[in-house]
């Protein structure tokens, strides 16, 4: 039975770790926005001020309570609501990642201080490192790049049609 298990928690664990990635993608230059235009001043002072254990905590919040919209969505999906499933999951996993990313952003220094987090970290970091560095990962992000310009290219064609549609009835 262990021999079965293993390679499927494998599997599990990697198609979990991929969908992060990928909306990870999308949740960080969000993340950035935020930092760049909400000045939460004393809400960021108060987060810097906190101890490494304390902002481990903290840093803990959004996972505990977004975490549970994954197996909601799936429920909601395999109930035949699939719009409603795929909905729950994309913003859950967004504002999830996004308010992880922020919190981390703030807390990383403090939570390098815990030897635990830090081993932690750095596994991951590895882990992540090896998952690019795969040819695999390499294909998605180029299907990824495609993707993206066709969307800018239908965008631009788009606009320039509305641009062309405006000044013909003037």
């Amino acid at each position: 039975m262990k021999r079965i298990l293993k390679p499927v928690t494998y599997i599990l664990a990697a198609i979990y770790f991929l969908v992060d990635a990928v909306f990870m993608a999308v949740a960080r230059p969000i993340s950035r926005w935020i930092g760049r235009h909400l000045q939460l001043k004393r809400l960021r002072g108060w987060i810097r001020s906190l101890s490494p254990y304390c902002s481990l905590a903290l840093f803990s919040v959004p996972v505990i309570i977004l975490e549970p919209v994954k197996p909601a969505a799936a429920y909601l999906a395999a109930t035949g609501q699939i719009v409603s499933g795929a909905v729950t999951f994309i913003i859950g996993e967004l504002l999830k990642l996004v308010l992880v990313e922020r919190l981390f952003h703030l807390t990383r220094d403090k939570l390098m201080r815990i030897p635990a987090f830090a081993w932690g970290y750095g596994k991951f970091t590895d882990v992540k490192a090896w998952l690019q560095a795969t040819e695999a990962w390499r294909a998605v992000r180029a299907l990824g790049r495609a993707a993206r310009d066709t969307v800018v290219r239908a965008r631009a064609r788009l606009a320039g049609g509305f641009g062309r549609l405006v000044t013909s009835r003037d």
